[in-house]
């Protein structure tokens, strides 16, 4: 089962963050030939002056797919 976090500056309403989950898990469904069911995703905000300390710190950085090292 995948379950995947979002973490992201606050500002997005209810609705938008369900437009992309459903998108984030019907790539997941097609790149990692899973079932809806086993898709999960979460949404956290996270002001933009903690999010340095408070997400991208914790990530090592060859965990990193795509994006900021």
């Amino acid at each position: 089962m995948p379950h995947i976090a979002v973490m992201l500056y606050p500002g997005r309403s209810d609705e938008i963050k369900q437009k992309a989950a459903e998108g984030i898990k019907n790539v997941v469904m097609q790149e990692l030939g899973v079932s809806a069911e086993a898709v999960s995703v979460s949404f956290f905000d996270v002001p933009k002056e903690e999010f340095k300390e408070k997400v991208m710190a914790k990530i090592p950085d060859d965990k990193i797919v795509l994006g900021h090292k």
